[in-house]
């Protein structure tokens, strides 16, 4: 550990460290029995897609996700992570045999154009919503959007724009030791890349994998795009960050404008032609966030207010866990952030960039294989030994969360199981995934995962769930009802005015000009 890491961990206070803060977003495809896409409407027991605060939905109408308030303790958020899981599935049982599909690569997939996209209700905003889902279709098909995942939001007291910005940075350059430990997307079944080019191989009847592979929802088969590889965001700054986003947003791209806004019978197509629609739909491993007003555009609550917390983007789904996480990933999520922002961070080039888009690759593909190198700095360096040296240097930071929060060694045994992973790959969950998959399931993803959803879907009805929390959950599916309803009467705005008024570069918070001027 540096002596610069070193002091810096040193000027945390023990109250700082405290204040940190972290909330979950979950994506599950609802699935049935036989391991097919259920194509059913998002349940109304769940209450509005549109305003409910914690069960929506995400590009599919099928695509449940499940989401936490602000946790000061992991426990907590778990808690809050499960008593949500209760609730939907209580619902789910009531209305048939429907389950959430445990896996990040989705289920038994119908063409393409029957997915259904996420429909959220006849105002301007829910409109919006499905129109701009319309657009991922368009650009990326449905199928590449039906991959689900784990969202990680997270922030520490007194942090600055500039140092969350430095987080980012060191995050994406060391973001191969999140993929190589909790990936666990090695296979996927054959439907998923029907009449696709791939790299995978045959398992079994109906699956494909990757022998060494760990995250193949953060590889090249995941959220990739030629017209995304053409962005070389930089995270220097977030002038500099928000210059590379507003460029995309207002780019216009050659593919998009032949899509056009609208189809010959008026239904429409996308909310814009540019390279992005919106800045959601800009991927990445990691993102700069801040709570936004209503109707505000992400990019201008960044630019006006600055970064609030960070939301890490790349952890799958865990089968093996019931709600998709653990506590001690959770830790080890936390230890990794405060490395991330107390080491040094220089800024990023091109040239490095390009380098950390070929290491993801790499490890989504190949994490396991023995010897793997990466790119550091130019020069090729063992995966494991990179892991290995950025695990030991966690360890104080481990240390000191743990005293901070009154003993234990919770955070310190988070990444001591982190370093035995590094040594023992057979550990990790993309490898106990293919093992299953191969020893109890006769080389069948698909049965799998079918197993593993009904083993979760019994456990979540088992567990208690009082009078009290039923009625509160029932209240919110009331409450977000009434809401939409109320929504969709104040709105006045015809729509089509209400989208030029909403992709209008104007919303962005920054001129045109001064854009030219800070990109130069």
């Amino acid at each position: 550990m540096s002596n610069r890491l070193q002091e810096r961990l040193g000027a945390l206070s023990a109250t700082r460290l405290k204040g940190m803060r972290r909330g979950i977003e979950k994506e599950s495809l609802r699935a049935l029995p036989d391991g097919k896409l259920a194509l059913t409407p998002h349940p109304l027991a769940l209450g509005s897609a549109l305003t409910h605060p914690h069960i929506t939905t995400d590009f599919s109408e099928s695509q449940l996700e499940l989401i936490t308030g602000v946790h000061g303790g992991v426990e907590s958020a778990l808690e809050e992570l499960t008593r949500v899981h209760q609730f939907t599935y209580r619902v789910l049982d009531t209305l048939g045999d429907e389950r959430l599909w445990v896996s990040s690569m989705p289920c038994g997939l119908p063409t393409d154009e029957t997915i259904p996209i996420g429909r959220y209700g006849s105002s301007n905003v829910g409109r919006a919503k499905s129109v701009y889902r319309m657009g991922l279709s368009h650009r990326y098909g449905r199928r590449m959007q039906t991959i689900s995942g784990i969202h990680y939001n997270w922030s520490l007291p007194e942090v600055s724009s500039e140092q969350y910005f430095a987080l980012i940075r060191n995050f994406r350059r060391h973001a191969f030791l999140l993929l190589y430990l909790f990936g666990a997307s090695p296979a996927l079944c054959s439907s998923f890349v029907a009449g696709r080019p791939h790299e995978l191989q045959p398992l079994g009847d109906g699956s494909m994998f990757m022998p060494h592979g760990t995250s193949l929802r953060m590889g090249r088969l995941g959220y990739q795009s030629d017209a995304q590889a053409s962005l070389a965001v930089s995270y220097n700054s977030l002038e500099g960050y928000g210059a590379s986003l507003q460029d995309a947003l207002t780019r216009p791209w050659p593919a998009y404008e032949a899509i056009g806004i609208r189809n010959l019978g008026g239904d429409y197509n996308q909310l814009a032609t540019s390279l992005l629609q919106i800045e959601n739909e800009f991927y990445g491993t990691i993102r700069p966030k801040r709570v936004i007003n209503p109707g505000e555009r992400p990019l201008h609550a960044l630019r006006e207010r600055g970064v609030e917390y960070v939301e890490v983007r790349l952890m799958d789904l865990d089968p093996f866990e019931t709600v998709g996480i653990n506590a001690q990933t959770m830790r080890f999520i936390d230890v990794f952030l405060l490395h991330c922002l107390l080491s040094d961070s220089p800024d990023d080039t091109p040239q490095e960039i390009a380098d950390l888009a070929r290491n993801q690759h790499l490890t989504a593909a190949r994490g396991r294989e023995p010897g793997l190198r990466l790119l550091r700095g130019g020069s090729e360096v063992s995966l494991a030994d990179w892991g290995v040296e950025l695990a030991e240097q966690c360890l104080p930071i481990a240390a000191a969360l743990d005293a901070a929060h009154g003993g234990g060694t919770q955070h310190v045994d988070a990444v001591r199981a982190a370093l035995a992973a590094l040594q023992d790959p057979d550990s990790l969950p993309s490898a106990r995934v293919l093992a299953a998959i191969e020893q109890q399931h006769g080389n069948s993803f698909v049965g799998f995962v079918r197993a593993q959803s009904e083993q979760t879907r019994a456990a979540l009805l088992a567990l208690p769930f009082s009078a009290e929390q039923q009625a509160a959950f029932e209240r919110m599916t009331a409450e977000s009802i009434q809401e939409q309803k109320r929504i969709e009467a104040a709105d006045t705005m015809p729509f089509e005015i209400y989208r030029e008024q909403y992709v209008s570069p104007a919303r962005l918070g920054m001129t045109r000009g001064r854009v030219a001027a800070l990109a130069a």
